[in-house]
């Protein structure tokens, strides 16, 4: 063996470098995760009951689409119609002034049907929209009972709008239309529209409660002003604008208080201008002053 042999064999084998291991990239979800102030296993649990919550939500779904849910509900309702529980009497309380025929017609429609089928919100709607009921209350009396409380609106005045006659509630809410010979004792309200305008009149009125009892109409005049006219045939011209007509009828109340205008030769009552009040005596009175002056809310001239 030669010593060129010897020396080859006998060098040493270079180590080879240890590979270099490859830097873990940070995802941006890991780096989201370590801005929690959850642990690691805190954020998988929780993971964990979303997707349950989310398969109970999507099996809830198919069942309904399916008409599971349906069919068991259809199956507990004749069940309990055998065991009793069905509608076989019917109470209805309340009634006055509303139409009988047609709250029987709604009720009746339920009878021996069973209980769970019984949709209470369905028929309180369906009476609701009858003129007269104000509030409806539906409720099953177990076993066999539906009993059903009915609350009627309240007529304050007829109203006439140059078509027609109607009752109306204080909200001007319209009951039925009447014939004016079917109603007495009621205040009349004349004019287009005066019904939606009740609300805003009995606040008016509210401001001059002396003179409530003695008004038996009113009249919304050009959809702007009222007109109120009393029980001994006076005629009281109220300005337009809420606050000057309110100011207007605690300015007449004063006068009535002070001078006893109503029951008297005087017809006609103007408040439109806030500064005079004018007076018109009755064609068969002799002539006499007609105008009052007023300062700071009281009269003051001539009486007539």
């Amino acid at each position: 063996m030669t010593a060129k042999a010897t020396r080859k064999r006998s060098a040493p084998k270079k180590r080879k470098a240890p590979a270099r291991k490859k830097a873990r990239r940070v995802s941006w979800f890991d780096r989201f995760l370590k801005t929690l102030p959850f642990s690691e296993d805190e954020v998988q649990r929780g993971f964990t009951w979303i997707v349950v919550a989310a398969a109970v939500v999507l099996i809830f779904v198919v069942a309904r689409w399916a008409g599971v849910f349906s069919l068991a509900h259809q199956q507990y309702a004749e069940l309990a119609a055998k065991a009793g529980f069905e509608v076989k009497r019917v109470e209805i309380t309340g009634m006055k002034r509303v139409d009988q025929l047609k709250v029987y017609d709604i009720v009746l429609a339920e009878k021996d049907r069973a209980m769970p089928l019984v949709d209470v919100d369905q028929i309180r709607e369906d009476l609701i929209g009858y003129g007269w009921i104000k509030e409806v209350r539906v409720s099953r009396r177990l076993p066999d009972m539906l009993v059903v409380d009915i609350v009627e609106r309240e007529p304050i005045a007829l109203w006439h709008d140059g078509k027609r006659d109607a009752l109306v509630d204080k909200q001007g809410y319209i009951l039925e239309n009447v014939s004016p010979d079917e109603v007495q004792g009621l205040p009349k309200i004349y004019g287009e529209g005066a019904n939606a305008q009740i609300v805003a009149l009995n606040q008016l009125i509210d401001e001059a409660p002396s003179l409530k009892p003695h008004i038996s109409a009113v009249s919304w005049v050009g959809k702007r002003r009222w007109d109120i006219t009393f029980k001994t045939g006076e005629t009281l011209a109220l300005p337009e604008g809420e606050q000057q007509a309110k100011e207007a009828i605690l300015n007449f109340a004063r006068m009535d208080g002070v001078h006893r205008l109503l029951g008297r030769d005087l017809i006609y009552f103007d408040l439109r201008d806030p500064e005079k009040a004018y007076l018109r005596r009755k064609k068969n009175t002799p002539p006499a002053p007609n105008e009052v002056k007023q300062e700071s809310g009281k009269d003051e001239g001539e009486s007539a």
